[in-house]
């Protein structure tokens, strides 16, 4: 025995590993292995996966490598039984076979229903499929856009609905309704008919129909991916749901604000019929003027039985007329006496109203008067000397040495306060001076001096006023121009042109530019 081991091969680990290696790629190629995923937890940081398939009696490890993984339609969740289809290798560091995946499909419809169920229950966890998110369709939509295959008999039933009903502006964003390519196409669509501008050259969409026909959940599962279920759901525009036959769910019917039974329902829930439309607003129009008729006959019956109740206007002045004629008639014998009576009295003063008397009352008061000019000149004089005398007393009393000493002790008083009153008023001050600094930068940064030194420049008309449009000069027209290092005059030459694209520097103007000089 210890002679035939001798005699044996001798074979590094590294060749052992290779043989193994080669027979085991060469015996099996590629297979088809059915199992459960386990110990799967997401990509690595190289973005291969790696994971275990088990069954009942035996597990193999599992790999993905990271280019193979993006193309995966299904990708692998914990638990999940999959057909995984590849080849086989072996990992020589630890000794180990595995199979390298490059096609991953759930094992039967059960799992794809697990999976489904487990998938819907995520996303409504996340409030995806709440009520409160759902939208109100609009009325009448102007514009409505469609999600479906243009080849299909999908698209032309929801356009025959929608011309019967109410023809109407549709948009058509071509994908594939089943297959691998299916969920990233209505992606797309989705976030490219929210991504329109509302006044652009392509309309934006007020309502979204995304529809297929009826198929197996092999078919429809494009329409349960994740990444669809989340455009929808974060579409800013409302969508309808019209995937399958009535029968057919998919998630994208809970993530949409209406699901329909089918294509042609969905049509008939996004546009009104317009002939009942036309009715409906012909009969309010009806009952309006009905209404309006029935009102103004109503008015003009109250007028009627108020204006029964009021006295003729012939009657209203009648009183008054006749109090005016008896005005008139006393005012003129009123008038009569009044003169009379003034009469009478002018003749009874009119004797004492004589020139001799006027002159003898003018000397008298002109004699009152000079008496009363002397006595006030006398009093005048004489409140002077007195004031003069009390003055002259009271300086006597007042010495120049009392006074000097009055004004130091005040000096010697008032110096403190005056220091104190400084150093208070000091730091007052400062604040004022850092307050007005800080606003005079301010107002440096705001001011347009700034904006002319980063090479813009000023227009000025010849009144001094700021020219803001092109409009508003004329051929001939004065213009100042204000740079950062001074200004200049100019004239404005040529008639005004269409506003064109200013060319870079050296450029030569387009056929039809004008120059400002």
């Amino acid at each position: 025995m210890t002679d035939i081991l001798t005699n044996a091969a001798e074979f590094t680990v590294t060749e052992i590993s290779n043989a193994v290696k080669r027979t085991v790629e060469e015996s099996f190629g590629y297979v088809r292995v059915r199992g459960e995923i386990s110990g799967f937890r997401g990509q690595h940081a190289s973005g291969h996966a790696y994971f275990t398939l088990k069954d009942a009696g035996a597990c193999i490890d599992a790999v993905v490598w990271k280019g193979n993984f993006a193309r995966l339609r299904f990708k692998p969740e914990e638990g999940l039984e999959v057909i995984a289809t590849g080849r086989l290798t072996t990992f020589p560091r630890s000794s180990k076979y595995q199979i390298v995946i490059e096609a991953l499909e759930p094992a039967g419809a059960g799992a794809l229903m697990a999976l489904l169920e487990e998938r819907r229950r995520k996303l409504q966890a996340e409030g995806l499929f709440d009520r409160e998110r759902k939208r109100p369709l609009p009325y009448l939509p102007r514009v409505i856009g469609v999600i479906t295959s243009p080849t299909g008999a999908v698209i032309r039933d929801i356009l025959h609905r929608l011309d019967d009903r109410f023809p109407s502006h549709v948009l058509v964003w071509p994908v594939r309704v089943q297959g691998e390519t299916c969920a990233p196409e209505v992606v797309t669509a989705v976030e490219g008919f929210n991504a329109l501008e509302a006044n652009g050259s392509i309309p934006r969409p007020d309502l979204l129909i995304v529809a297929r026909g009826g198929g197996s959940i092999e078919d429809l599962w494009g329409f349960n991916e994740e990444a669809v279920v989340r455009a929808i759901a974060a579409s800013a525009i409302p969508v309808i749901s019209a995937v399958g036959h009535e029968t057919d769910t998919t998630l994208v019917d809970y993530a949409a604000d209406m699901r329909a039974p089918t294509p042609t329902a969905a049509a008939e829930a996004a546009v009104p019929v317009r002939s009942e439309l036309i009715g409906y607003v012909e009969d309010q129009g009806q009952r309006q003027r009905s209404a309006a008729r029935r009102i103004a006959a109503s008015l003009r019956d109250r007028l009627r039985a108020a204006s029964a109740g009021l006295p003729r206007p012939a009657d209203l002045v009648t009183e008054a007329r006749q109090r005016l004629d008896h005005a008139g008639v006393n005012l003129l014998a009123a008038l009569r006496h009044a003169g009379q009576r003034k009469t009478i009295e002018l003749n009874r003063v009119s004797p004492r109203l004589s020139p001799l008397l006027l002159r003898q009352r003018t000397a008298e008061l002109s004699r009152r008067l000079g008496d009363a000019g002397r006595r006030s000149d006398a009093g005048l004089t004489l409140c002077i000397e007195r004031r003069d005398n009390r003055l002259r007393t009271i300086a006597a009393g007042l010495s120049t040495r009392a006074l000097e000493g009055e004004i130091r002790h005040a000096r010697a008083r008032l110096a403190p306060l005056a220091d104190r009153l400084v150093a208070a008023h000091r730091p007052a001050i400062g604040q004022r001076r850092e307050r007005l600094d800080t606003l005079g930068q301010l107002l440096a940064s705001y001011s347009y001096r700034n904006v002319l030194a980063r090479g813009f420049a000023l227009v000025t008309d010849a009144e001094g006023e700021i020219v803001r449009a092109r409009g508003s000069l004329a051929p001939g027209d004065t213009i100042s121009i204000e740079f950062a290092d001074g200004e200049i005059g100019a004239t404005i030459a040529g008639a005004p042109a269409s506003p064109v694209r200013r060319k870079k520097s050296g450029a030569v103007p387009e056929a039809g530019q004008q120059t400002l000089f």
